[in-house]
């Protein structure tokens, strides 16, 4: 004997979800079978488009987060250093380097005019300097010197900033690294300055109108001297 097929309410309606444990159209997933991810749940990911919580590609032309970029003209997000702060912290360090020296000259000068005729300008010929002056003299020049390399050289180097520099707070970087360049670099850099300088006065004004406020010494070097 043979079942007799299911009456009218036994077919799902036109328009109405499946019953609850019961078939649905064929290709429809069936509740708690995989198929498409319900809310709340992870789907599978899609090609090209970055999970929650996942790192997604890097942007182009976007910095990433710890590297250094340039930021208000200067580099790693430093200002490059005006002008009037470059020429006033050079002013400042070849004062400081001057001392010795100028008091050296002073004191020789004061034994020369001692020690010359008080009727003319001009000393006798047994009379001049005395050997204290002369070593006085050679000592504030040496000392002189010496105090320059320390504070442009070895200081500078060091840190950035020779003691202008670090009253004006502006300090001397590599235009790659954006660190100290060293005392070596240091050293040649005050050279080219000095030969730049007695070769046309533009070396020291070049950067009123330069791009990166750079000097011809500081283009040679790879530098640059920003505010901090």
């Amino acid at each position: 004997m043979t079942t007799p097929p299911n009456g009218p309410e036994d077919q799902p309606q036109y328009g109405q979800p499946p019953q609850y444990g019961q078939p649905g159209q064929p290709g429809q997933p069936q509740y708690g079978q995989p198929g498409q991810p319900q809310y709340g749940q992870p789907g599978p990911p899609q090609y090209g488009q970055p999970q929650y919580g996942q790192p997604g590609p890097p942007q182009y032309d976007q910095p990433m987060y710890g590297q250094q970029g340039f930021g208000y003209g200067g580099p790693g997000g430093s200002e490059l250093a005006d002008w009037g702060s470059r020429v006033g912290a050079a002013l400042l360090d070849g004062l400081l380097s001057g001392i010795p020296a100028l008091i050296a000259y002073g004191i020789f000068i004061a034994n020369l005019i001692a020690n010359s005729d008080g009727d003319s300008y001009t000393t006798s010929s047994d009379e001049g300097p005395s050997a204290f002056a002369f070593v006085v003299l050679i000592i504030g020049v040496l000392a002189s010197i010496g105090l320059w390399v320390w504070n442009r050289v070895i200081r500078q180097g060091k840190t950035g900033q020779s003691v202008g520099k670090s009253v004006l707070k502006i300090k001397l970087v590599d235009a790659t690294y954006f660190q100290p360049i060293g005392a070596g670099r240091s050293l040649l850099r005050d050279i080219l300055r000095g030969i730049f300088d007695n070769a046309c006065l533009l070396n020291s004004l070049w950067p009123l109108w330069d791009d990166k406020k750079q000097t011809w010494h500081d283009k040679v070097m790879s530098t640059y001297v920003i505010k901090v």
